[in-house]
């Protein structure tokens, strides 16, 4: 016989149900991602990538790999707010 309990659904603050078997968290209101906090720390990754290169160091083939990955993570950062922007258009 199946127990008496009800299943417990939580709406997420994207307005998804959660379940709090899947999630436990969700229960007291933690189901959710960080995008702002998210894309801040990006931006910050390529200004320190960036300003890590000043320095007293002999070779140059580590500042071609760090500019090679600002560069990637600034394109990828950018092609994220193009498609927020553009979201609502299909």
């Amino acid at each position: 016989m199946a127990g008496k309990q009800l299943e417990t659904l939580t709406t997420s603050p994207g307005g998804q149900l959660v379940d709090t078997a899947d999630e436990p968290s969700a229960e007291w209101g933690w189901s959710g991602q960080f995008p702002r906090v998210t894309r801040l720390l990006g931006w910050f990754v390529v200004a320190a990538l960036f300003i890590v290169q000043i320095g007293n160091h002999e070779g140059r083939i580590e500042n071609l790999w760090m500019t090679a990955f600002a560069v990637l993570t600034a394109v990828i950062l950018i092609r994220d707010i193009r498609r927020r922007r553009t979201s609502w258009r299909g």
